[in-house]
């Protein structure tokens, strides 16, 4: 059977951290300008991030982190590979040339050991062509479903490609943040757990929305976020699993603040707890949120 979450998950412990000016043009929920020092907000990111760690590893979901390098400012966001139930694993495309230093040999090596690597597409960037991974595509996994709005960093005729490739079936559609501009990944605006999918539909293009609204509810229920919530990180969630099968979503503090307690009502119905740590120094400066800090090892 397959499971849409998993009770391992990979995080990336920040030997450095601080706002990627690679990034920035394309991440509208980043703060563009350092407002403290460097060696201040690396330590409060790296504070956050063991909160954050702590908070999901005492509710029995098992943890493996690996330590960053100085010169990968986003390194904290390991959303450049996936893995998969039979063991395998894929590399992609990243669009800022610092973050592609962050496919490190030894992290490689690292994850080859449980999972055998079928692809790398790393050769994509030197064409400019970028699909980044879980953050790019919101993995219907029991369903064979990939969510993917388009943007700079999530390349249409490449997601079409890699969804025949892999026998996904494709729901793609175009967003506008609150600039103006696409949103830079998909997984900001919506997350799929086993039961439930959250998802903001007033980001997604009007000539969309329908198609996306149809395809969520086939097999889901759904809890709706507004274009409020999504500058609050709502939508960057992540459902895990403890060792008893009990299912967690898990968020940051500033998005579990910005629900409505109709929406908590609703999650408490599909999860055992919602799982939340207050990571602000991450969100302001990273443009990310918990799930982004979060892959999945199945």
């Amino acid at each position: 059977m397959t499971n849409q979450s998993t009770s391992h998950l990979f995080m990336i412990e920040p030997e450095s951290f601080n706002c990627n000016e690679q990034t920035a043009s394309s991440n509208h929920y980043q703060e563009k300008h350092a407002l403290e020092n460097s060696e201040e907000i690396s330590a409060k990111a790296l504070a956050e991030f063991h909160a954050l760690k702590n908070e999901i590893t005492k509710r029995g979901i098992k943890v493996t982190s690996l330590k960053g390098s100085k010169d990968c400012p986003d390194h904290i966001f390991p959303n450049w590979f996936i893995t998969f139930e039979d063991k395998t694993m894929q590399i992609f495309s990243m669009m800022a040339p610092n973050r592609r230093m962050e496919k490190k040999p030894e992290m490689i090596e690292h994850l080859k050991k449980t999972y055998k690597l079928t692809s790398d597409m790393s050769s994509l960037e030197d064409k400019n062509i970028f699909l980044e991974s879980t953050s790019s595509m919101v993995f219907d996994r029991v369903n064979n479903c990939v969510y993917a709005g388009i943007s700079e960093r999530t390349n249409k005729m490449q997601l079409e490609k890699w969804c025949n490739e892999n026998g996904y079936e494709l729901i793609v559609f175009e967003t506008e943040s609150h600039t103006g501009a696409s949103i830079y990944h998909t997984d900001v605006l919506m997350y799929v757990g086993t039961e439930i999918i959250g998802i903001c539909f007033d980001v997604i293009k009007p000539e969309f929305r329908e198609l996306v609204k149809e395809k969520v509810h086939r097999f889901h229920d759904v809890v709706e976020l507004s274009s409020e919530q999504i500058l609050n990180f709502c939508g960057n969630a992540i459902e895990a699993q403890n060792t008893d099968g009990d299912l967690f979503l898990i968020i940051s503090s500033a998005a579990h603040d910005a629900l409505e307690q109709n929406q908590i009502d609703i999650l408490h119905k599909y999860y055992k707890e919602i799982i939340h740590s207050d990571i602000p120094t991450i969100e302001k400066y990273g443009g990310g949120s918990a799930r982004c800090m979060l892959t999945e090892l199945f």
